[in-house]
């Protein structure tokens, strides 16, 4: 499971990502720029693996809703993370697993929800109320953590049903046309109503951009969903456990973050409750 490891270490960079590239490019453009760059990846390596990408006729209608659903996930993504910091939604963004592993509990035949498991939802769920209160009250949560709580919840339903749709579609066409289906609505959202900010683009906004296009859409999409195939979606979305961790450090070390102690602990837990779902699911 090397990869599954390696895959969510650097998703932990995408929040610091994001928010470099929010500088110049806001949230709709942000997934415009993104899925573009993705799409191109994941068609170049399509052609060089000789992989099929023209969909089967019964599978346009689970495409379009995977990437309608897709669509609305990443938006809140963005716009969460332009109200939080880049810590703050490494650890909420990374709770998807939880709202995973309920979701595959009724979608996904013989991936259940049992006792241990559970439990382990339960402390990475105190954790994630660490985190929005900052330990002082619900008074100090920011809208933008809510933002990104709601993102993780559609994230978590998305893997689910992808775990069930990847049974008998290729994960490269899946996340090929997810991905399509995607620009269109990101680009007219964007038209209508944003902005590209042109005097702030530079050399830290076109990075975070290219790395969340070619790193995450390119690369870790199709990986991730390729583990997805052979291993059950409550197994592989719960090594989401390293991207917290990983996206707290990046953001203090790339972004100069304040670690509090309500992010600690709430980190803490929320890696532990992870690991207890892991465990279980192994």
């Amino acid at each position: 499971m090397f990869a599954a490891l390696a895959i969510h270490t650097l998703w932990g960079g995408n929040p610091v990502a994001v928010k470099l590239g929010l500088e110049a490019f806001p949230p709709l453009w942000s997934g415009f720029l993104r899925f573009a760059l993705g799409c191109l990846c994941v068609y170049a390596w399509a052609r060089f693996a000789r992989i099929p990408i023209r969909p089967q006729r019964d599978e346009w209608p689970a495409f379009v809703a995977i990437g309608a659903l897709f669509t609305l996930q990443i938006a809140l993504l963005n716009y969460g993370f332009g109200g939080t910091t880049a810590a703050n939604g490494a650890v909420l963004i990374s709770t998807n697993p939880l709202f995973g592993v309920l979701f595959a509990h009724f979608l996904v035949p013989g991936d259940r929800v049992g006792l241990s498991r559970a439990f382990g939802v339960v402390i990475a769920f105190a954790g994630v109320a660490l985190v929005i209160t900052r330990g002082a009250g619900l008074a100090s949560a920011a809208a933008g953590d809510w933002i990104v709580l709601a993102s993780a919840c559609l994230l978590g339903l998305r893997l689910a049903l992808s775990g069930r749709l990847l049974r008998r579609v290729n994960e490269v066409r899946l996340t090929f046309w997810m991905m399509m289906v995607s620009l269109p609505l990101f680009l007219g959202g964007a038209l209508a109503w944003e902005a590209i900010r042109w005097e702030r683009i530079g050399p830290a906004p076109v990075a975070g951009i290219l790395y969340q296009g070619i790193v995450i859409a390119g690369l870790a999409f199709t990986v991730n969903f390729y583990l997805m195939r052979r291993y059950s979606p409550s197994v592989m979305i719960s090594f989401n456990f390293v991207s917290p961790i990983a996206g707290v450090l990046l953001g203090v070390a790339i972004l100069g973050e304040r670690l509090s102690a309500g992010l600690l602990g709430g980190m803490a837990l929320v890696a532990l409750g992870l690991v207890l779902i892991t465990r279980r699911a192994r």
